[in-house]
């Protein structure tokens, strides 16, 4: 009780939660509205098309969450050079994040032009799916370049303290998604009616202005990450050995979380196209009730990687504890709010058939009743252990779970015992409580303090 009346008094700590954790929140909360607005307007064209953009954006969301794991990397590093003031190592950082996230760009998009029937095929052998996936799937592709870049100076913007300048242009880009998305999915104002082809290039268009804003406000105001071109690739090998002993676990974590999370998708989509049709909806809202965890993750990497790149080591793990506590009371709080509003929310999608409406529902409730251990997880996971630079330990209790004990009952319950999708979500909701128990003795450790940037 003593501690958490400590908490609630030292305003310094929650100046800086709230000057990060605000604008990080709102972003991720325009990020998941955009989803939701996507999925609730292309709901109006069917089952079909949900499950088919639902599907397609697996592909999408394994490439972000991939780059995202090349720059929560970064933020580790930069994190730590902003606690020392090593302007130069942050530019060297951002430029090799650039380079990386840029090459898998490359790579994406063009397997994405080239072969989409293919992709979709991995999922769904359901022709229309396909049809449709692979229409959203090449309109959709050029954009994964400009998310690189887009993600690379945002994140890098918020590991020294400055969230509001992508939030915002997060927000921009949000409502010229939204009336892009309606005036080519549904033809209005003269525009053609293209369906789920419209809602790509609806995407399309937000992300080319969300990069455009976030440029110009960098090398208008003369930012520190205002690198010029040859800066680029100002970094030589040992710099970069040093830099891949860090964020190797993390890009690796990312990519097979997010490839875990693909499986699922793969296991659901073995049980029905309204299976499908129903994760996508319930993914979805409960992405909006996450908003807060993940703004709280990153405002803890920020922190507590500036206490340790200024060696306060003691202010680091009393950190730690205070978002931890935090992360628990609000996801108890949420997983309550989710439970009891669960069939309110799944009413505002349009067309979709009471099949899938009682699915999402009961998705839904399951999903409230781990809520608290996944927001615990979370904040464990990306804000105290990669904030403290332990990456290979995240990784391993990350992947390890999704692989050796998500993946596996996924198939299991949707492939051998053919369970109803609920009870496969149920099953495969484990992994958090295996995180949980895994993590908390090396929280209490705290082994996990490590400072990446003493020998940089």
């Amino acid at each position: 009780m003593e501690k958490i009346k400590k908490m609630l008094k030292d305003k310094q700590f929650f100046a800086a939660l709230l000057g990060i954790a605000l604008p990080i929140t709102l972003q991720n909360l325009i990020g998941s509205s955009l989803n939701m607005v996507d999925t609730l307007m292309i709901s109006n064209l069917g089952d079909a098309s949900v499950a088919a953009v639902g599907l397609a954006n697996q592909i999408y969301f394994f490439y972000m969450i991939t780059v995202l794991g090349v720059q929560s990397g970064s933020s580790i590093f930069i994190a730590q050079f902003w606690g020392k003031k090593d302007t130069e190592n942050i530019q060297k950082v951002l430029g090799l994040a650039l380079t990386i996230s840029s090459i898998l760009g490359v790579i994406f998009t063009t397997s994405t032009l080239l072969m989409p029937e293919y992709l979709m095929k991995f999922f769904t052998h359901d022709t229309q799916v396909i049809q449709l996936g692979s229409l959203y799937l090449r309109g959709v592709s050029l954009t994964y370049i400009m998310t690189a870049f887009s993600f690379a100076f945002g994140v890098a913007s918020r590991s020294i303290g400055q969230a509001k300048m992508p939030m915002r242009a997060s927000l921009i880009s949000f409502f010229i998604n939204i009336i892009f998305n309606y005036l080519l999915i549904f033809g209005k104002f003269g525009f053609p009616a293209l369906g789920v082809l419209g809602a790509a290039y609806g995407t399309l268009i937000a992300r080319m202005v969300e990069l455009a804003i976030i440029i110009y406000a960098i090398y208008k105001h003369h930012n520190i990450l205002a690198i010029k071109p040859k800066e680029v690739i100002n970094w030589n090998g040992d710099f970069v050995k040093k830099y891949l002993k860090t964020t190797y676990p993390v890009i690796i974590n990312e990519a097979f979380w997010s490839l875990g999370m693909v499986m699922y998708s793969v296991a659901y989509a073995k049980i029905s196209t309204e299976a499908v049709a129903a994760i996508q909806i319930a993914t979805n809202v409960q992405n909006i009730f996450l908003v807060l965890s993940r703004g709280l993750a990153n405002a803890c990497t920020v922190m507590i990687g500036n206490k340790i790149g200024a060696k306060e080591e003691e202010e680091a793990i009393t950190y730690a504890n205070r978002f931890l506590w935090i992360s628990v009371i609000q996801g108890l709080l949420l997983g309550i709010i989710l439970y009891f509003s669960a069939s309110s929310i799944v009413k505002i999608f349009n067309n979709i058939t009471p099949e899938v409406y009682t699915i999402a529902v009961q998705m839904l409730k399951i999903m409230a009743f781990v809520f608290f251990i996944k927001m615990f997880n979370g904040n464990l996971i990306v804000g105290v252990l990669r904030g403290g630079g332990d990456t290979t330990f995240s990784m391993w209790l990350d992947v390890g779970a999704v692989w050796f004990v998500g993946v596996p009952l996924a198939f299991l319950g949707a492939v051998v015992f053919k369970l109803p999708v609920h009870w496969v979500t149920a099953l495969v909701s484990l992994e958090e409580i295996v995180k949980a128990l895994a993590g908390i003795p090396r929280l209490l450790s705290n082994k996990w303090i490590i400072n990446i940037t003493e020998k940089m």
